[in-house]
């Protein structure tokens, strides 16, 4: 199979209707999404796609890039300019094999496909029997095309694997950001075009930018001899690449064992094909990627103290993704926080840029530009062990020339206010559950999840509000007293519904009493700023210039007048 001649993805039309075809299908305007069988191989083949339109159409220019997103090519054009890279993308064959070792591995045992699945258990695993959630066994046999997207997902997001198994070139599990359009029937072309970048941005220091060739060893290392890392100084470093191999990296070394059948149901996607692959060989040392690689999907932070150590990517934690990371995903902040957002995301600011101040296309593509949501998503690792799978989608602000530090500074006192209150809460209901707080074991963090589930609509509001401020010809310098009165009594509100909705719903003969009012007493004394460790709250009030007092008595003469009335 070739995966850019052959019709192995599928796409959603706008009927409705799911279709296989080739990658050059995502030019049709009936295309709108992806319909791949797992959200990790929908995640990849998102990837897989934007680093193959990076290769074969980078703009050299933001203007030539926004010629493409104005008058997109067709599906024969998109063709045209993928099959020059054909020979790259045989998934099979004798010759070099997409992704895959150019050895045909015949001194390692055959092992099972299912090692190709990041959440499939490992071999001690199964030795162990401590495969207790993640079972054995699910998956035997795959057709061409879900072993395909599964070699793919693997490579760009090899975990930790033991002694000798590499890691990714972003490092094990990394989480992914991507700029998506807000209106839910935007062709594919748009949602992927949206997330291509320049030339420029996608050379790292050190590299040098050249026309990308299926031949290039250093684009495409599955085209030449295996880079192994059995010794010191084979380490692979971004200036020893092209700067587009960061689509493309390989750091496992497999070989897939295709055999025929007669039309057996792939255990993925449910198809059934005569192609399939049902035993895959693997070997240790494969590509050892090192030093400053920044991939432009991916976010990363370093210590800003430490300007020599290498920058990490982000990645998946316990308590899944919201608003208190939308800062770090989206503004970048090298010499304060050490946050650096993805080449994607700063790429789409000065496209907004572009927009507004260079070319007038009309209202539609700068609601396109203006109007995007950020798509992230990525799996929760511990070390070689996958917790979670993460996706979510949050707002992005269009975000005024000059104003991204007042912005950020401005994010920075909301998330911090949220987070001591969620700390608060959590703290609050250990002292009313438990006679000994200090020594109650378990994860808590669930607590702390539901108060940001809660307070997260209320966040986005307010950054658009922000936004607004933003928009003005002389924004103020701190957080309007307004907006700021309006977080605070949000956090204040859901704080106590949460603490009340934990504590004191339980039955009576289960509930100490005295301990949940004295704990409810103090959560009330947190959020009202009186209390030793409520600094945070009460310097919160103090710059937002705002008396939480007035608001009460307001609502209490309101309630009065209500009452007289009836």
């Amino acid at each position: 199979m070739n995966l850019l001649e052959d019709s192995w993805l599928p796409f959603l039309l706008r009927n409705g209707k799911v279709e296989y075809r080739p990658p050059s299908a995502l030019a049709d305007p009936d295309v709108i999404n992806l319909a791949l069988p797992r959200a990790d191989f929908q995640g990849a083949a998102y990837q897989f796609l934007i680093g193959l339109l990076q290769t074969a159409l980078p703009p050299k220019t933001h203007d030539d890039w926004l010629d493409l997103l104005m008058e997109p090519p067709s599906v024969a054009a998109l063709d045209k300019a993928f099959a020059p890279f054909s020979s790259a993308f045989e998934l099979d064959g004798d010759g070099p094999r997409f992704m895959q070792d150019i050895d045909p591995l015949d001194d390692v045992k055959n092992a099972t496909v299912s090692g190709l699945l990041i959440d499939a258990p490992g071999a001690n695993g199964i030795k162990n029997n401590t495969d207790f959630f993640v079972k054995r066994g699910r998956v035997e046999v795959m057709c061409d095309a879900c072993s395909a997207i599964a070699l793919y997902t693997m490579q760009i997001n090899a975990p930790a694997g033991g002694a000798g198994i590499r890691v990714g070139l972003r490092g094990g599990g990394p989480l992914t950001t991507l700029v998506m359009p807000e209106s839910s029937d935007a062709s594919l072309w748009e949602r992927l075009w949206l997330n291509v970048i320049t030339q420029k941005e996608a050379t790292q220091k050190g590299q040098q930018w050249t026309t990308p060739h299926p031949e290039e060893p250093s684009l495409f290392f599955w085209m030449a001899n295996t880079r192994v890392s059995d010794k010191k100084g084979t380490e692979v470093l971004p200036e020893d690449t092209h700067p587009l191999h960061a689509y493309w990296s390989m750091p496992r070394r497999f070989r897939l064992l295709f055999e025929e059948a007669d039309e057996c149901p792939c255990d993925i996607c449910g198809r059934k094909n005569q192609r399939l692959v049902r035993e895959l060989r693997a070997k240790k040392q494969g590509a050892n990627y090192d030093g400053p690689w920044l991939h432009p999907l991916t976010p990363y932070r370093r210590d800003p103290k430490k300007p020599n150590e290498l920058p990490l990517s982000s990645k998946g934690q316990p308590g899944g993704l919201g608003y208190r990371h939308w800062s770090g995903f989206v503004l970048n902040d090298e010499e304060s926080s050490g946050a650096i957002a993805a080449a994607v995301l700063k790429s789409y600011i000065d496209k907004q840029k572009l927009v507004t101040q260079e070319r007038a296309h009309g209202e539609d593509i700068q609601a396109l530009l203006r109007q995007a949501r950020l798509w992230v998503f990525g799996y929760d690792m511990d070390n070689m062990k996958p917790r979670g799978w993460y996706s979510i989608e949050m707002p992005l602000v269009e975000i005024p020339q000059g104003q991204q530090e007042k912005l950020r500074a401005w994010v920075q006192q909301l998330t911090e206010l949220s987070r001591n209150i969620a700390w608060m809460v959590r703290t609050q209901v250990k002292n009313a559950w438990f006679s000994r707080p200090s020594d109650a074991k378990g994860d808590m963090s669930a607590i702390d999840n539901q108060f940001y589930d809660v307070t997260e609509p209320e966040f986005f509001k307010v950054l658009l509000a922000l936004q607004q401020v933003l928009q003005q010809d002389l924004p103020p310098p701190h957080i309007p007293p307004d907006i700021a009165e309006r977080w605070y009594f949000a956090l204040k509100r859901e704080a106590m519904r949460v603490f009340e909705d934990l504590a004191l719903s339980g039955s009576q003969e289960s509930m100490d009493l005295e301990r949940a009012t004295a704990a409810h007493r103090q959560l009330q004394s947190f959020l009202g700023g009186k209390s030793k460790g409520s600094k945070v709250v009460s310097n919160f009030i103090q710059q937002g210039d705002f008396d939480p007092s007035a608001k009460a008595k307001r609502n209490a003469a309101s309630a009065a007048t209500t009452t007289g009335d009836a």
